[in-house]
């Protein structure tokens, strides 16, 4: 399985406090806007990483994936364990039925999150909730 993004990118290493362990994450810009977490990368990665970056291509085989970029103006390869793509869909809950509330609701739910999140608050509305129950 191939996959590719074509435009600029930036690279960091994902944990930078302990370096030399692999992971690498990939910000792709526009259109793609997409994240590439780049895991197990062997040791050309720092290089082919550090300089500026276009047209990325990924190759998904059996053992390891194959990382293909356009590195300071020179092609690079960068072989991995694994490579993960995330791509945000801002229509994803678009076509969802979600529930649409009105200024009370809001309200209600705000105060709610309210006590839950101050110390003994999940008590206080566990309290309140029991008592709202015998009334009715």
């Amino acid at each position: 399985m191939r996959r590719n993004f074509s435009g600029a990118a930036k690279a960091r290493e994902a944990n930078p406090d302990q370096p030399n362990r692999g992971a690498w994450r990939v910000d792709c810009g526009a259109p793609h806007a997409a994240q590439i977490i780049v895991r197990g990368a062997d040791s050309r990665a720092a290089a082919a990483f550090s300089a500026t970056l276009s047209d990325v291509g990924i190759e998904w085989q059996t053992r390891r994936v194959l990382l293909t970029m356009l590195s300071a103006g020179r092609v690079a390869t960068v072989e991995a364990a694994a490579a993960i793509v995330h791509e945000p869909l801002p229509k994803l809950y678009a076509a969802l039925p979600l529930a649409d509330f009105d200024k009370r609701a809001r309200r209600f739910w705000r105060r709610v999150f309210l006590l839950v999140r101050i110390p003994g608050g999940r008590s206080l509305l566990g309290v309140l909730a029991h008592l709202s129950r015998r009334r009715s």
